[in-house]
């Protein structure tokens, strides 16, 4: 199990930008795969962006050209940046974690560890 914890929510404007964080332990294991899902009120958790140990990244096409996922250099924090926000990326998003590289990084259920989500608003 890998701890994450999320910062950098809050309240944006339509067309703005954002940059959430994920804070988590140095880790372990060699194969791995990170990722930031979001989930709506009434809506079920999807998965936004992935990032694997080897730096590749997928991406939703709701998002493509808009979000970056990225981790610092010491890989202790995963980050979101968003640009371009639209009404509909307001979500709590949440960061996770499986060890092994995904084949279908976007399905919720194959992760292990979950931070307790931030919370992205967006106002048009």
């Amino acid at each position: 199990v890998v701890q994450l914890v999320e910062s950098g929510g809050g309240s944006v404007q339509a067309g703005g930008s954002l940059r959430l964080s994920c804070a988590h332990a140095k880790i372990s294991y060699a194969f791995y795969t990170l990722a930031w899902f979001r989930q709506a009120p009434g809506n079920e958790r999807e998965g936004v962006a992935a990032l694997y140990d080897d730096g590749t990244t997928v991406y939703a096409d709701s998002v493509k050209g808009r979000f970056t996922i990225s981790q610092d250099r010491s890989k202790i924090t995963l980050y979101l940046q968003m640009n371009n926000v639209k009404p509909e990326d307001a979500a709590m998003y949440y960061c996770a974690f499986r060890y092994g590289a995904l084949r279908y990084p976007s399905e919720a259920n194959q992760y292990s560890s979950w931070g307790q989500g931030t919370q992205v608003s967006v106002s048009s």
